[in-house]
């Protein structure tokens, strides 16, 4: 039987009902089940002109193959009417429901992945919720202790060993500990998840230039390139630390399966140049398969059907690749 898939709607006010209504148009090899609010998806449905058919679930276990025009949904009810484009603090905790459940419902085996559109955090934190992204929600969740952001376009994939932190917080993470848990998530995934027998991992810098032999910044003499022999000695496949500015040329990516980065735009920036819209967002280091899009809630575009679903449309192919390699 094909995988059974949970979608999480995200910010309900966002672009996350647009794309998922999107989604459910064209043919899936995939059992879907939306976590949403029924009516919301309806009226957006509405708003947006498109002929989605919402068949509410009892149960996810009754989910069925997905079929065009109709869009099986688990219920979950919003706290405050959404207006399209202005998130309100009151649905956050509507927001959080989507993904306890979507991570409660992988961990018991409900689900065999889980797919996610985006959230605001913003509005999440001013409901007061403690929220720094999906990556560390879940991880909570999952009980997982080390989780890694890992962003993949086709062959290029760029993991990072910091997520969402405050630039002048990034030298302090970067350690020895840090870095080689990291890079042992995503060794073991590559394998796990990508089915990459042998990955070759390159390690960025943190300071321009790689340190310039420590002109620059001595981190990459003192803590990374010591951390890089010791996985090597494990048998990990790591170079580094490289220069930055360079590591994302065609022949330096050759034959190289992920790029190790330091802070989040340092690997993400060019990432994103290269393939914004087709890139997918994957949590390794969870016991559950977790992709997403690349993009935010996009409010300005939410319920004018200006909105592009291709990223959630990659997501969503590589969850269910994932989940039937594990299945295997």
């Amino acid at each position: 039987m094909p995988p059974v898939i949970a979608l999480s709607t995200g910010e309900p006010a966002g672009i996350g009902p647009d794309i998922c209504l999107s989604l459910a148009l064209a043919p899936r090899n995939a059992r879907l089940v939306a976590l949403a609010d029924p009516e919301l998806m309806r009226e957006r449905a509405r708003q947006l002109g498109v002929a989605v058919e919402i068949h509410v679930l009892e149960d996810p276990a009754e989910a069925t193959v997905h079929r065009p025009g109709r869009l099986q949904v688990c219920a979950h009810r919003l706290r405050a009417p959404v207006v399209a484009g202005c998130a309100d603090p009151a649905n956050a905790a509507y927001v959080i429901d989507l993904l306890t459940e979507g991570a409660a419902g992988c961990l018991t085996g409900r689900y065999d992945a889980l797919v996610t559109a985006p959230v605001q955090k913003s509005v999440i934190a001013d409901a007061g919720i403690a929220f720094t992204g999906h990556t560390e929600f879940l991880a909570r969740q999952c009980g997982a202790a080390q989780p890694v952001m890992l962003l993949s376009r086709d062959t290029l994939r760029v993991a990072l060993v910091t997520t969402h932190l405050p630039l002048r917080a990034v030298p302090a993470a970067v350690t020895r500990a840090r870095i080689a848990a990291v890079a042992r998530v995503l060794h073991d995934d590559l394998g796990r998840l990508f089915g990459i027998e042998r990955p070759r991992i390159v390690v960025l810098g943190l300071n321009p230039h790689a340190g310039e032999g420590g002109h620059l910044g001595t981190e990459e003499r003192d803590v990374i390139a010591p951390c890089l022999q010791d996985l090597r000695r494990a048998g990990i496949d790591v170079t580094g630390p490289v220069a930055a500015d360079t590591a994302f040329t065609p022949e330096a990516l050759a034959g190289v399966d992920a790029v190790l980065a330091m802070y989040h735009d340092q690997g993400l920036t060019p990432l994103k140049t290269a393939g914004f819209g087709r890139i997918v967002n994957v949590t390794l280091g969870l016991p559950i398969i977790r992709t997403s899009v690349d993009h935010g809630t996009a409010l300005t575009l939410a319920g004018t059907g200006r909105a592009s679903a291709e990223s959630l449309e990659h997501a969503l192919t590589l969850a269910a690749t994932m989940a039937a390699r594990r299945a295997q």
